[in-house]
C-alpha cells in the first residue's frame, strides 16, 4: 500500500485527474445508485477551493501592493488590454460563427423565478456597488470585485508600515498558498466526484436535442483557445505560441472544466503562474481581476444564444447591429459572475438589443441551463486558462524586449 501511494504521488497531477475522471465515468454508468456517496467528494473539493480562494486573494493582493517598491514596473496595463481585447474578439468570433452556421431553438416554458439585469446601466451599477461592498461581506459572499478593492486600498495604506507588519502579511499569504496546494492535491478525488454527479444526474440524452447549438458554442471556444489566443500570444512573444497555450489549457483549463467556476480556479492559476516564473506582484492582482473581467467564453455564450433566439424569431440582423452585439456581449461578459452559469442571466440583456421580449429571452436562458453541463464547463475552461495565458504573454513580451530567454516547461 505504501509503494502504491508513493507511485500515485509521483504521477503528474494531470494523469491523476484523468484517472479520477475515468473512475467517475465508470461508476456513474455501472453503479450510479451504489456509488452515490462518491458525489460528495466533488462538493468537498469545490467547496474547499471556494472557501480558501477569497481570503487567499485578499492577502496575496494586499501583500503584493504593500511591498511594491515605487518605480517598480508591472505589466497590469498590458494584461488588462489583452483581457478586454480577447473578450471582444470572442464575441466577434461568436457572431461570425452564428451567421455562418445559424441555429434555431425549440422554445418551451420560461424560467420565471430568475431575475435578469434590466440593462447595461444596471450591470455597471452592480459592479460599482460591489466595489464599495462591506469587506467582511465581500469575503463571505466571495465578491471578488469588493475583495480586490479592499485589498488594493489596504495594500496602499500599508506601504509605509513597518517591515515586521509586511512580513506578517506575507507569511499569511504564503500559509494560505500552502493550504491551496493541499486542497489541489485532492483534485483527482474531487473531479471523480464531480464527473460522477454530472453524469448520474443529467446523463447524456438531455444534450442530444441541442447538438448543433453545442457544436457552434464549443466550436467557437475551441477556435478562440487554439487559433485566436495563439495568434495573440505569437504577437506578444514572437515564438511558437502553442507550448504556452497548451500548458495553460492543461494545467488550468482541465481543472476549470470540472469546477465550472473561475473564482474556484484562482488558486490553480496562481500556482501555474508561479511555475512559469512570473512576477508575483503582477499575477497576484491580474489573476483575480481576470476571473472578473476576462470572460471570452461568456461573450461567446451570450452572442451565440442571443443570435439563436434572433434566428428562431426570424429577426433580420445587419452587420452594424451584429458588431454592436459583439461589443455589448463583451461588456456584459465583464459583468458575469465567476460562478457556474454566471453568463446565462446576461442573455436577456443582449436580447433586448433586438427587441426580444423578456419572457422569450428567459426561455433561451432555460435552454442555456439544459446544455450547461458542457457549455459552462468549456466556457470556464477558456475563461480561466486565458487569465494565466495573458498574464504570461504580457510578462514574456517584456522578457523578449530585454533579451531574456523564454523557456516553457510543458510537463
Amino acid at each position: 500500500m505504501t509503494n502504491l501511494l508513493k507511485q500515485w504521488n509521483q504521477m503528474s497531477l494531470v494523469k491523476r485527474i484523468i484517472i479520477g475522471l475515468i473512475v467517475g465515468i465508470i461508476l456513474a454508468i455501472i453503479a450510479p445508485d451504489a456509488a452515490k456517496p462518491v458525489a460528495i467528494l466533488g462538493s468537498l473539493f469545490v467547496g474547499g477551493l471556494k472557501a480558501v480562494a477569497p481570503i487567499l486573494v485578499f492577502f496575496l493582493v494586499m501583500s503584493a501592493i504593500s511591498q511594491h517598491k515605487s518605480g517598480q514596473k508591472t505589466n497590469m496595463k498590458s494584461i488588462v488590454i489583452l483581457y478586454l481585447l480577447g473578450t471582444f474578439l470572442a464575441g466577434l468570433v461568436a457572431v461570425i460563427a452564428s451567421f455562418m452556421f445559424p441555429v434555431s431553438l425549440t422554445l418551451g416554458a420560461g424560467i420565471d423565478s430568475i431575475s435578469p439585469p434590466g440593462g447595461v446601466a444596471e450591470v455597471l451599477k452592480k459592479l460599482l456597488m460591489n466595489v464599495v461592498d462591506n469587506p467582511v461581506k465581500a469575503l463571505f459572499n466571495a465578491n471578488y470585485i469588493g475583495i480586490l478593492a479592499w485589498a488594493l486600498l489596504l495594500g496602499l495604506a500599508l506601504k509605509n508600515a513597518p517591515e515586521t507588519t509586511k512580513t506578517m502579511i506575507s507569511n499569511f499569504s504564503d500559509a494560505l498558498s500552502q493550504v491551496v496546494r493541499w486542497v489541489i492535491s485532492f483534485a483527482p478525488l474531487g473531479i471523480m466526484g464531480l464527473v460522477f454527479d454530472t453524469i448520474a444526474t443529467h446523463g447524456i440524452k438531455s444534450l442530444l436535442n441541442y447538438g448543433q447549438l453545442l457544436l457552434v458554442l464549443v466550436g467557437c471556444m475551441f477556435f478562440m483557445a487554439l487559433v485566436v489566443n495563439p495568434i495573440i500570444t505569437f504577437i506578444g512573444i514572437r515564438q511558437n505560441p502553442y507550448p504556452l497555450v497548451l500548458k495553460c489549457l492543461k494545467d488550468s483549463g482541465i481543472t476549470a472544466f470540472f469546477t465550472r467556476s473561475s473564482a474556484a480556479n484562482i488558486p490553480v492559476n496562481m500556482t501555474l503562474c508561479e511555475e512559469l516564473g512570473l512576477d508575483k506582484d503582477t499575477y497576484s492582482v491580474s489573476i483575480p481581476l481576470g476571473a472578473t473581467i476576462n470572460m471570452a467564453g461568456a461573450a461567446i455564450t451570450i452572442s451565440v444564444l442571443t443570435l439563436a433566439a434572433v434566428n428562431t424569431l426570424g429577426i433580420k440582423v445587419d452587420i452594424g447591429t451584429a458588431l454592436i452585439l459583439s461589443l455589448l456581449s463583451a461588456v456584459s461578459a465583464c459583468g458575469a459572475s465567476g460562478v457556474a452559469g454566471g453568463s446565462l442571466l446576461l442573455i436577456p440583456l443582449a436580447c433586448s438589443l433586438f427587441g426580444i421580449p423578456n419572457d422569450v429571452a428567459m426561455q433561451v436562458v432555460g435552454v442555456g441551463f439544459v446544455i450547461g453541463v458542457i457549455q459552462d464547463s468549456c466556457e470556464t475552461a477558456l475563461n480561466s486558462s486565458t487569465d494565466a495565458l495573458f498574464t504570461a504573454v504580457a510578462e514574456f513580451a517584456q522578457w523578449r524586449k530585454k533579451g531574456k530567454k523564454i523557456s516553457i516547461n510543458t510537463k
